[in-house]
């Protein structure tokens, strides 16, 4: 039977690369940041809430929308695009869609840029209900490893990388008795949000599976 776990810590990015650098919008984008100002409207932006990034390299500078209200926010630059959101969940799912829909579909309407590839990251620190976190972890020990020591494992990490996927696996350092799961994928430009989530559900479900865990939803 899987462990129930709780979900207190979430985190939910996408980074969109364009095609090809678009130096209009480091130079003059006063009409694109007055367009998605008034799209996210419904969410109740704030001037204030408005950052103009100019540290970093040019890449990096740019626009930042924060949405306090849902814990999110939205940036763009003259080669990408990031949004991000805390506390995210399957449930809030269809509004998250909704908010990075409503920003991107702006910027790509006022600026004219392609969307060549959508990098995904979802981040959870989760506690197990009744087990000790290493529990979750020590089926994924290596043998080999743990015989350096004549002492107990007190936890462990793993890393796997495929071409355009990757899973980390660690005990948490933010909350107690907690384990800590970074899983990414990269999309095609052309994906849709709907095909992003239902995968990245898929690939939450395995993962857990293979943990032996499941989310308390009660």
């Amino acid at each position: 039977m899987a462990e129930l776990v709780t979900i207190p810590i979430s985190y939910f990015e996408v980074i969109a690369d364009y095609e090809g650098p678009n130096v209009s919008l480091w130079m003059d984008r006063s009409a694109v940041v007055q367009g998605i100002f008034d799209a996210l409207k419904p969410w109740n932006p704030n001037v204030d809430n408005v950052e103009v990034i100019t540290t970093g390299r040019p890449s990096e500078q740019g626009i930042k929308f924060k949405l306090p209200e849902k814990r999110a926010s939205f940036f763009f630059g003259p080669a990408s695009c990031k949004f991000t959101t805390d506390n995210a969940d399957w449930a809030s799912a269809e509004e998250t869609i909704h908010i990075l829909d409503t920003a991107l579909s702006t910027l790509l309407k006022l600026s004219g840029i392609v969307i060549a590839s959508q990098k995904t990251l979802i981040a959870l620190h989760f506690q197990p209900k009744t087990q000790p976190f290493f529990e979750i972890l020590k089926p994924f020990v290596p043998p080999k490893l743990a015989a350096l020591d004549t002492g107990p494992v007190k936890t462990m990490a793993v890393v796997l990388k495929w071409d355009k996927r990757k899973v980390t696996i660690d005990g948490s350092g933010q909350i107690a008795n907690g384990v800590f799961l970074r899983f990414e994928r990269e999309f095609d430009g052309k994906a849709s949000y709907e095909e992003m989530a239902h995968q990245l559900k898929a690939d939450e479900d395995k993962i857990f599976a293979v943990l032996g865990v499941e989310e308390d939803q009660a």
